[in-house]
């Protein structure tokens, strides 16, 4: 068994997923799994700085972090933290590498919106072909700042990443004055919608997205979402993924999320207290997807792109 630390840090959450890989099979057996939200964008969007508050989360998440890999045992050869979207913006993102560098003993990787959807792809996709699902998938990761869409079978035949995350347009479209609007007007949705309409032109121009037969969504909005449709009493990842969420139940959803107030949200049992202020901008994300594809459904994944990470990182350490 190859067992490695997989660190995920994006604009609005750090993950950590601690996995052994078997070598014949080329399965990932998970061994521990959290996620914080940190909000490390926080301002990147007009600023183009990580701010000091924000940077102090994430090391403090950082720290607890570095307590559970040492306690599995990993070593730092066998560590690989990767920075997406939030840190690739920043003027001062040298400030993060050393920090992380300090904590942890391992320098984060700053990696591109194509590696980023590349991991994204392998983690969502490895264990799709044994269901029900047809090829080709369209793997859209809906992050914190930016959201990928990967496009393959087998592997990815084409990919692209925009910035249209759910703090970035949070951040851009649904506040006032540096103040979130608690329930968004129609001018405002309007606007998040727009980004996302250009942002798809943008995709459509070197992913052939009416190829997709299976649109499969990931991460916090999309996850989130699958929860609120099954009615949880409480977060459970292994009853959410692979649920498929039909488009008008997406549509309600939305709808009721758009009218909610902040209160209303955070009561919502599936809901982490660090997605209510951002959860109105990815949803209307993932509507506005599903309506440019017309797709019928999306397929939830709990798997991704953390997922994706631990399986290089351990297939590079054999």
């Amino acid at each position: 068994m190859s067992r490695v630390a997989a660190i995920d840090c994006g604009t609005n959450s750090i993950r950590l997923l601690v996995a052994d890989l078997d070598p014949q099979t080329g399965e990932l057996t998970e061994l521990d799994r959290r996620m914080e939200i940190v909000r490390l964008g926080q301002g990147v969007d007009r600023t183009g700085r990580l701010a000091p508050e924000a940077l102090e989360r994430t090391f403090a998440a950082c720290r607890r972090y570095a307590e559970v890999v040492d306690s599995f045992g990993v070593p730092p050869e066998r560590t690989r933290f990767i920075a997406t979207s939030a840190s690739r913006d920043a003027e001062n993102r040298d400030e993060f590498v050393s920090g992380v560098l300090d904590i942890l003993g391992v320098e984060p990787e700053v990696i591109t919106g194509d590696q980023e959807a590349d991991f994204s792809f392998t983690g969502a996709t490895k264990e799709l072909a044994a269901g029900t699902f047809a090829p080709p998938y369209l793997v859209v990761d809906i992050g914190g700042g930016s959201t990928e869409f990967v496009l393959g079978a087998e592997s990815v035949e084409a990919a692209r990443s925009v910035d249209i995350g759910c703090v970035r347009l949070t951040e851009r479209h649904l506040t006032v004055d540096g103040a979130l609007t608690e329930t968004p007007t129609a001018a405002q949705v309007d606007a998040v919608r727009a980004d996302v309409s250009a942002a798809l032109d943008e995709v459509a121009r070197t992913v052939p997205l009416e190829r997709a037969r299976t649109l499969v969504g990931l991460a916090g909005t999309v996850t989130t979402l699958g929860g609120i449709a099954l009615e949880l009493d409480a977060y459970d990842s292994s009853r959410i993924h692979h649920t498929r969420v039909p488009l008008p139940r997406v549509r309600e959803l939305t709808q009721r999320l758009l009218s909610a107030t902040h209160d209303e949200r955070a009561e919502i049992p599936v809901m982490h207290p660090g997605r209510v202020d951002v959860i109105n901008a990815g949803a209307l994300v993932l509507l506005t997807i599903m309506e440019r594809l017309g797709a019928e459904e999306v397929v939830v994944s709990e798997h991704d792109i953390l997922d994706g990470i631990a399986f290089h990182t351990a297939l590079d350490a054999r």
